[in-house]
């Protein structure tokens, strides 16, 4: 629960950001938004090792 967490604060931080990219052109901002967005996606894929290796504690 804490890596979704830590997921959800992610994407958060990365709004204010996105928005200056996709309303103001800002490049800058681009740059910090595909830096938060592959975070994004290492968190993702350790959230979803942690489901399935829970998922297969319990079936054994």
């Amino acid at each position: 629960m804490e890596n979704y967490n830590k997921l959800k604060d992610l994407v958060a931080s990365i709004e204010a950001d996105a928005d200056k990219f996709f309303n103001n052109g800002n490049s800058a901002a681009g740059t910090r938004v595909r830096k938060g967005l592959q975070e994004i996606k290492t968190l993702a894929q350790d959230i979803r090792n942690d489901v399935t290796a829970k998922k297969n504690e319990v079936k054994k």
